[in-house]
């Protein structure tokens, strides 16, 4: 006797071959696409130090680029990008305004640990 819950339902996909070259296509993508990414991201990391007058932009361009990666990776892999325009906004705008919240509350405080630091001259 067969379980229903073992049934492999990916062998019972009914999809003409176009159609499966066009998944294929996107799937090619969005590998490609976030590989570059984030081979963008090492080689920033590993070539620029933190001595480097550019350090500053590598930072702030760490921090865009996995934002948008992680919400590329919600719209693609999640299916997120497969809903209504309006359902999208409603999940990936508090995503991104707690983000910038989170960075406005790190840089804060980093701020405040410098002044204080400067101030009271550190142990």
């Amino acid at each position: 006797m067969e379980r229903d819950d073992l049934i492999e339902y990916s062998l019972h996909a009914h999809h003409s071959e176009e159609q499966g070259k066009v998944l294929r296509k996107k799937i090619y993508f969005v590998t490609a696409l976030l590989t570059v990414v984030t081979a963008v991201e090492v080689a920033l990391g590993a070539f620029i130090h933190q001595s480097d007058a550019a350090w500053p932009f590598v930072k702030w361009s760490f921090v865009i680029m996995t934002l948008l990666k992680a919400g590329y990776i919600v719209m693609v892999f999640m299916h997120l990008g497969d809903e209504k325009k309006s359902l999208r906004y409603v999940i990936l705008i508090p995503y991104f305004l707690f983000m910038l919240y989170l960075i406005f509350i790190a840089l804060w405080e980093a701020l405040e640990i410098g002044h204080a630091w400067s101030t009271y001259g550190g142990a």
